[in-house]
């Protein structure tokens, strides 16, 4: 494995981390704050999102998986960060925020096909 595999690695865990940690919090606090569709929302994307990232942190080498997981972690902090945003302030990220990371965690999912798709290394 080299230094940008492990590096690589490191993140997508941290990210995993961080993404399973807010969304157990979203949980919480939509089951303490009320009917919230943004705070359910960001918990099922962290709780799904996540498990998934740790995965590929743990299993997933190679380049293509990499980029899955850039894709996946970054699409989700967007979107979670956007629709607390909203919950909170009243305001996004920016106009089409949630709509962006939507966009990066479809692609994330469908690199992982392409991953699996490619012969040898993944």
């Amino acid at each position: 494995m080299s230094g940008s595999d492990s590096m690589t690695q490191r993140l997508t865990l941290a990210a995993a981390g961080l993404i399973g940690a807010a969304g157990v919090m979203a949980a919480a606090a939509a089951s303490h704050g009320g009917d919230s569709r943004n705070l359910a929302a960001i918990a099922a994307i962290g709780l799904a999102h996540g498990p998934a990232l740790l995965a590929l942190a743990l299993a997933g080498r190679g380049r293509v998986l990499g980029i899955a997981a850039a894709f996946l972690a970054a699409g989700t902090i967007i979107f979670a960060v956007d629709l607390g945003l909203r919950e909170w302030l009243g305001q996004g990220i920016f106009p089409g925020a949630a709509p962006l990371g939507g966009v990066g965690m479809i692609g994330g999912w469908l690199a992982i096909v392409v991953a699996a798709l490619l012969p040898g290394r993944r």
